[in-house]
């Protein structure tokens, strides 16, 4: 069994999860003023950890919920068992399971999986990247007044409103449309399959991202940090283009502060 045949397994035996949950009353508690989570938060989580150490008990395990990262193993499998918890909890139908992994901290495979449309985005490094079995492609849209970008504001909004809204505004004087779901991994998809043609936001954490990263760059697009050197799991700006108006994202963001 592969890597990827073990995330597949992770999506077949969290769905039922994810339907009976959203179809549920809600039992939410808080993380802070602004982060929300569920039982499905918890309950997909337990299941994927299950999975994985069922067939690979001695890779590590970064997770959202649990935080469990020993660093032992040079293989790391970072999960975010449900992007969107807000959605979620208000029946919104905007969500995702993110599976990833890292092999001596490069990231090798990708896996993310919209429980209600059944979208299912994946990649291997080397392999392409793939929405269900078709593989996908960045956009080609060559400019920002062109271009429909997404965005995120970070947990502490309520404190940084101002230059969230600051950097928000900038791209609303260039860009064609601007679209704010609140799933950074569902974001960073669609700009891989062309849906968007860019994406930036603060403050992202590892199982925010890894997975759509690696089916990013099989899809042609482009990641850095604000002021464009490479982006990394532990960075706190992240740009994410088709590569064609990075360098155009880049110089408006550069020059943002926070």
């Amino acid at each position: 069994m592969t890597y990827l045949d073990i995330a597949f397994r992770c999506v077949e035996e969290t769905d039922d999860i994810f339907s009976k949950g959203f179809e549920e009353k809600k039992e939410i508690t808080h993380k802070g003023v602004v982060d929300l989570v569920t039982t499905v938060d918890k309950a997909v989580e337990d299941k994927v950890i299950e999975i994985i150490h069922s067939e690979y008990p001695d890779h590590d395990i970064l997770a959202e919920e649990s935080h469990e990262s020993q660093r032992s193993s040079p293989y790391r499998w970072i999960i975010d068992p449900l992007d969107g918890t807000t959605n979620f909890a208000h029946n919104v139908p905007h969500f995702a399971l993110s599976i990833a992994l890292e092999y001596n901290d490069e990231l090798i495979l990708g896996l993310v999986y919209q429980p209600i449309s059944g979208e299912l985005f994946h990649a291997e490094k080397g392999k392409g990247a793939f929405l269900d079995d078709e593989p996908i492609k960045v956009s080609t849209v060559p400019d920002l007044p062109q271009s429909l970008l997404a965005t995120g504001f970070p947990y502490d909004r309520h404190q940084y409103a101002d230059l969230y809204i600051s950097e928000l505004k900038l791209f609303m004087e260039k860009a064609q449309g601007i679209r704010r779901a609140g799933v950074a991994s569902l974001d960073l998809c669609y700009v891989a399959c062309g849906r968007y043609d860019g994406f930036w936001e603060r403050k992202l954490n590892p199982w925010d991202v890894a997975a759509s990263l690696v089916i990013l760059s099989e899809a042609g697009g482009q990641s850095s940090q604000f002021d464009g050197k490479t982006y990394s799991l532990k960075d706190q700006t992240m740009i994410a283009s088709n590569s064609l108006i990075h360098k155009e994202m880049q110089v408006i963001l550069s020059s943002s502060t926070a």
